[in-house]
């Protein structure tokens, strides 16, 4: 009995003395990490759409998407800025790339506006006696008068007393008294042919009218039937829509590419599809103090009335192009605090982090002055996946260097 017994021990110790060596084998990485040669070594399980989110063993991330795995040869071995990434899972991440292109950069300004009068289509109403309104031939603000409409009529005893003065002069022999009387009356307003129609009917007019200056559209209406005014006082304001002002807000670092003279073109909410076109006008030397912009005045033509005041409008100003830029989509450029960054495509699921020097956007374009050159691949969508592990491996290192006592500015020996 005492011959099994011992065959049945010295198995026992075989097979614990196989799994110790395996346990403690070069090839094993701790528990959860072992694996076989023709397995890969799977390092921590991360979120797809959060680098940060990092587990040592499958599951789904806070957004319940599966988490990625990450293998220890996904890193390059002779260059360690270099991320790779497995095929399949860039495909499913949605990775995708643009080339650098070089060529003419439109500097190309897209803002809104609101339309305006035209300023100098306006003309203010004032009358340059004391008096009373006695009838007003306006009822609102926007109806639309036409050159000689009489706007109101105005009893002035200034106005009443100078056209008696006129008619006595006529009754005399003197020319000079004649003319100082008519000048008189002008001086206060009254028309040539109100003074011929004095002359020839010698009748004092005890409420005078006064007519447009111009055809217009009333944009104030300051006084009603009854209201005492005096010369000071401003009876009603007339604009014109033949020729409206567009204005404009252009960002501080865009102010400087616009120009008087450049095009631009307008489209409005309320007509779609159509486009007007016009230039621009003027350029305010000063910014506005609390949105930090500059004041662009956009001229446009306005033969069919469509464009009305305070209006909003989408403006396109096209500035003076860039010769010979090095230029990527807009969305590929990371923004960072102090530096910008791309992620360049080296093929074969290999990718780079790269500090640029970003200059002029243009639409969905933006210029790269340093950091790339033409031709080569930038990851334009996903990018922030992948610069952001490899900026968390590099943080990564850093604090196992100040862990073992290595300052992050010297080289670990």
């Amino acid at each position: 009995m005492k011959r099994p017994s011992l065959v049945i021990i010295l198995l026992v110790v075989g097979f614990t003395g196989f799994f110790i060596g395996r346990w403690i084998s070069p090839g094993a990485s701790g528990p959860g990490l072992a694996t076989t040669s023709d397995e890969r070594e799977i390092l921590y399980w991360v979120a797809p759409m959060d680098a940060r989110y990092r587990r040592d063993e499958p599951g789904k991330s806070p957004m319940g998407m599966d988490l990625v795995a990450v293998y220890a040869d996904q890193r390059d071995q002779d260059d360690p800025a270099i991320v790779k990434i497995d095929p399949i899972v860039v495909n499913n991440l949605g990775v995708r790339t643009a080339r650098v292109e070089t060529g003419s950069l439109s500097r190309i300004i897209d803002t809104v506006g609101y339309v305006a009068y035209d300023e100098s289509t306006l003309s203010h109403i004032h009358a340059r006696v004391d008096g009373w309104i006695e009838k007003l031939n306006v009822g609102s603000t926007g109806d639309r008068v036409k050159r000689g409409q009489v706007l109101f009529e105005l009893y002035s005893p200034a106005l009443v007393s100078a056209q008696e003065e006129f008619v006595a002069s006529l009754a005399s022999r003197s020319t000079a008294l004649r003319e100082a009387s008519a000048g008189r009356l002008r001086s206060l307003g009254f028309r040539e042919s109100q003074i011929e129609v004095l002359q020839k009917t010698r009748q004092v007019q005890q409420r005078v009218r006064f007519y447009a200056p111009k055809d217009g559209i009333v944009t104030q209406l300051l006084v009603r039937e009854g209201m005492y005014i005096t010369p000071a006082s401003e009876i009603m304001s007339l604009g014109q829509l033949d020729t409206i002002w567009l204005m404009v807000e252009v960002f501080e670092r865009q102010a400087a590419w616009v120009e008087r003279g450049q095009l631009a073109e307008v489209q409005l909410d309320y007509l779609p599809g159509r486009t007007w076109q016009g230039t621009v006008d003027y350029v305010y030397p000063e910014l506005s103090p609390s949105t930090r912009t500059a004041r662009v005045r956009i001229r446009f033509d306005n033969p069919d009335k469509a464009l009305r005041p305070n209006m909003f409008a989408s403006v396109r100003i096209f500035g003076t192009p860039v010769p010979d830029a090095i230029h990527i989509p807009l969305q590929a450029l990371i923004r960072g605090g102090s530096v910008d960054r791309v992620v360049l495509a080296e093929g074969a699921g290999r990718f780079r982090s790269k500090v640029v020097v970003a200059g002029i956007e243009s639409g969905d374009r933006v210029q790269i002055l340093s950091g790339l050159a033409a031709g080569e691949t930038v990851v334009s969508s996903g990018q922030f996946l992948i610069d952001s592990e490899s900026n968390i491996d590099a943080e990564i290192a850093r604090m196992e260097q100040a862990a073992d006592g290595v300052p992050d500015s010297e080289p670990a020996e």
